[in-house]
């Protein structure tokens, strides 16, 4: 695994304004974790001893409903932090995280980043940032997917998926996801999951193959997202 100093991902998150000597320290003490498809990286309730870096593959964020249901709240991809609310917050975790591909994460422990937000003032102004913008797209979506129904919950939200994983070379969704796994990012039974995207199928907006997914009427899509 490539050292803290050498790593690409790092400039796609706040570890990018360390200096070479905390990189190094950073190196030390990390540990890399290899984590299955379908295993949680933590459960919501869990007390967390550090922060997660992805270095490769996806994840789900989800929170356990009153009934039972795992709502899906965010998707998560290489490059990303996770962990570092609960840990400056000092609360067990809210959510959970689940690997939606097989990843490799760069844990960090806790105390390593404590000292890091106290000695490093560019380093705690970008993770405080990094926690604002999450903030404020979770509240974002929050309100855009309250006005819509789950028709047009269904349609956006395909072409945000297509957008954070980008596709294959088939232009099929980069990264798969069960039917329940659409049903629970969207707030809607998984039978009314399967019933549209059946729909949008027949229609000629999506290509359905297995749990792939190939978008073939953008404008379309975008203008039933609109509520058209």
């Amino acid at each position: 695994m490539t050292k803290c100093d050498h790593c690409m991902i790092r400039e796609l998150n706040s570890f990018n304004s360390l200096t070479r000597d905390e990189l190094v320290s950073l190196d030390e003490k990390r540990t890399i974790i290899h984590v299955k498809r379908g295993q949680p990286l933590f459960v919501e309730g869990t007390v967390l001893n550090g922060i997660y870096c992805l270095q490769s593959g996806e994840c789900k964020v989800s929170k356990l409903t009153p009934n039972g249901k795992d709502q899906i709240v965010r998707f998560i991809k290489e490059g990303e932090i996770v962990g570092h609310k609960s840990i400056l917050s000092g609360t067990s975790a809210k959510l959970s995280v689940t690997a939606l591909e097989d990843m490799d994460v760069c844990f960090i422990p806790k105390q390593e980043l404590l000292d890091l937000f106290a000695k490093n003032k560019e380093f705690s102004l970008e993770l405080t940032r990094s926690l604002c913008q999450s903030l404020d797209k979770a509240n974002l979506t929050v309100a855009t997917m309250a006005q819509k129904n789950v028709r047009e919950r269904l349609a956006e939200f395909l072409l945000y998926f297509e957008r954070m994983f980008g596709v294959d070379e088939k232009g099929f969704i980069a990264v798969k996801l069960t039917r329940e796994e659409i049903a629970n990012a969207i707030g809607t039974a998984t039978e009314s999951a399967i019933r549209l995207l059946s729909e949008f199928k027949h229609d000629g907006f999506i290509l359905l193959h297995g749990k792939q997914i190939k978008l073939l009427d953008k404008p379309k899509l975008i203008h039933i997202s609109d509520g058209f």
